[in-house]
């Protein structure tokens, strides 16, 4: 548990990709094989259930330390989690415990079982054993609350530096179907349970934003012309009957579109493609926001594909037949696109077509009106281009549409994580409604280090209410938000969603009387449908 714990602190206290790989490769090395599971099921959501209520957690807490629950509650308040909480507030403890991660996660398995008094046992002794980090992971594993900064992604960049085996294995494998009773490390890394070959997926093919005039790319009809659509960028696998869906993210997501799998299993035909999944009803793109529903769920009930149904737009096929086709032309590649898209698949797979133009100038008026159509902008594709591994300059482009934008008064603050934690660089956002403030976005991202330093000092002098690490602040302070697109939300307060929102500039020019008002807000959505 010492080794797991101290794992977890190097992680927490970097904020670079390489050091976090290395941190999690060192753990690899010398850890035992148990241990080495059990972080790697921790890290992909494979947790057990909470074993005790966080109310009985707080209750032997002020029991042993004599403290009166206001002052529980205002140190809750001060370090905004519970299980941090209650490890700085309970005693040094008087004895060692070398149990491992995996002996400390066994116990929690079957502490689910014990009566309320066991549990107090256990808990009473596991915090007179550890220190306050290690008191701190054992809280939150018991909590049901333990969370870490680390993709999967990450974690698989980590094990295939550890290990030599390809990173698309890896997180095939990590994703499977395995538990840590089940398997070895050695068998999980080598992907014992899974056949790779069916599933692996090709690099995808990137493009550069335009840098230049469009016209300045020759004859308009040696380009094909896309709409640039808002969704998830994918590669749909059927291989031997079996069918796999990779997110660009390299995320194995089939369990997450069903009917995606059911569309083209009884295909005769097997492929790789690559396109977009979108939220899509009666033939129309929904916005991302509406995606989002169906997006990390286990499980996907009827009644939420019936409510956001999906379909898989086609951009390219990098696989016909089990010959791989991407040195082809991409007008020669498409040729194989229409023997899949028979009339029944209509509904859960289509192609993203070559819109028709005759000039730079109807491809310029198709991106001004892209948004209309949920589209972020264009693509521009050079007709006899092979797919190219990664970003390859010159043969495809992006050619994205101007950002909206709003002003808004800075309403909460939260100070930073690693190097930014000595600053408030996470900020919530409000417009006017009616004679109050509503939020409206969080944005992390767009000022200098210079004016981090000045926006904290504001918080500092003018937090007016705390809850945990977030700082109420006078509605002094109004910015320029941009963002890429604007939905209906229910699940917000002002009732919109902003898409990519960030910090276009400190408008240090304009007064909070005169910051957007949510009619106005509410007209970009009107004026982009």
């Amino acid at each position: 548990m010492k080794q797991f714990a101290a794992l977890i602190q190097q992680l927490e206290l970097t904020n670079k990709t390489n050091a976090k790989i290395e941190a999690m490769v060192q753990y690899f090395t010398t850890a035992p094989d148990k241990d080495k599971l059990w972080l790697i099921s921790l890290f992909t959501g494979k947790r057990p259930k909470r074993p005790v209520k966080t109310t009985l957690m707080k209750e032997w807490c002020l029991e042993i330390t004599n403290l009166p629950e206001w002052l529980f509650l205002e140190s809750y308040s001060a370090v905004g989690d519970l299980g941090e909480t209650l490890s700085l507030l309970l005693p040094p403890p008087t004895q060692q415990s070398n149990k491992t991660l995996s002996e400390v996660m066994q116990d929690l398995k079957v502490l689910k079982n014990f009566s309320d008094e066991e549990k107090k046992t256990y808990m009473l002794k596991a915090w007179d054993s550890f220190e306050t980090h290690q008191r701190f992971l054992i809280n939150k594993l018991i909590g049901g609350s333990f969370r870490v900064g680390v993709s999967k992604k990450l974690l698989v960049n980590a094990l295939s530096k550890y290990s030599g085996v390809e990173s698309n294995q890896l997180m095939h494998s990590i994703i499977g179907n395995w538990t840590v009773d089940d398997i070895t490390f050695d068998d999980l890394i080598e992907g014992k349970h899974i056949n790779y070959d069916n599933s692996k997926p090709y690099p995808f093919c990137l493009a550069y934003a335009l840098d230049k005039p469009a016209n300045e790319l020759g004859n308009v009809q040696n380009w094909q012309i896309e709409y640039k659509w808002d969704g998830i960028r994918g590669q749909l696998i059927k291989r031997d009957n079996a069918v796999f869906i990779w997110s660009r993210g390299e995320e194995l997501v089939t369990k997450q579109f069903p009917e995606l799998v059911e569309a083209v299993q009884d295909l005769p035909n097997s492929f790789v493609l690559d396109g977009e999944i979108l939220a899509m009803k009666d033939a129309n793109v929904l916005q991302f926001n509406d995606l989002q529903k169906r997006l990390n769920r286990k499980n996907v009930s009827k009644a939420l594909m019936a409510e956001v149904p999906v379909n898989f737009r086609i951009y390219d096929i990098l696989e016909w037949n089990g010959t791989d086709i991407r040195s082809e032309a991409l007008v020669i590649r498409q040729k194989h696109i229409n023997a899949i898209l028979i009339s029944e698949n209509q509904s859960a797979i289509s192609q993203s077509y070559g819109l028709k133009v005759n000039s730079w100038e109807d491809v310029t008026a198709l991106r001004e009106e892209a948004r209309s159509q949920n589209s972020e902008g264009l693509m521009l594709k050079l007709k006899q281009s092979p797919y190219h591994t990664g970003r390859i300059k010159g043969d495809w482009w992006k050619w994205k549409v101007d950002p909206l934008s709003i002003d808004a008064v800075l309403i909460y603050a939260q100070k930073g994580s690693g190097r930014r934690s000595a600053y408030y660089t996470d900020y919530t956002f409000a417009v006017r409604d009616g004679d109050k403030l509503v939020t409206v976005a969080k944005a992390y991202s767009g000022l200098t280090n210079e004016e981090i330093k000045e926006v904290s000092k504001f918080v500092t002098k003018n937090a007016t209410e705390k809850f945990g690490p977030v700082r109420t602040v006078k509605p002094e302070l109004v910015f320029e938000i941009a963002f890429e697109g604007i939905a209906l939300s229910n699940r917000h307060k002002s009732g919109v969603a902003l898409r990519f929102p960030r910090i276009a500039r400190w408008r240090k020019d304009k007064l909070v009387s005169e910051i957007d008002d949510m009619d106005s807000v509410k007209l970009l959505i009107a004026a982009n449908l």
